[in-house]
């Protein structure tokens, strides 16, 4: 059983071959290599979304994790933002849920909003 896909670390786009041993083929780089194992073994995605915030101005302000979650836990986590209302004023970089689902991340701010 192989499995391809398509490395997405950098602008080449290697078109790689993965066997059931977890050898990688068709890389031009190490890094292709890790990127396939990562994402056969534990896929993980960077999660942007925005939150409710009470202002006069706008209804919705940008979060996003701090670092790679793990992808089967993109749906919970989404559920837990929309539990979300902040209140204005946010700063670039508040935490907005501490450690996440025990990731070790959290969820921030990506821009400021005064009162």
């Amino acid at each position: 059983m192989k499995k391809e896909m398509i490395c997405i670390v950098c602008p080449v786009g290697c078109h790689l071959e993965i066997d059931e041993n977890l050898k990688v083929q068709n890389n031009k780089c190490k890094r292709g290599e890790v990127y396939a194992k990562k994402e056969i073994l534990n896929p993980t995605r960077m999660l942007t979304s925005t939150v409710r915030i009470n202002s006069k101005h706008q209804a919705r302000v940008s979060v996003k994790t701090t670092d790679a979650i793990p992808k089967q836990s993109m749906f919970k986590i989404m559920e837990m933002l929309d539990d979300v209302a902040l209140e204005v004023p946010v700063n670039l970089g508040d935490v907005v849920i501490k450690n996440v689902l025990d990731t070790g991340i959290d969820i921030v701010v990506t821009m400021s909003l005064k009162a």
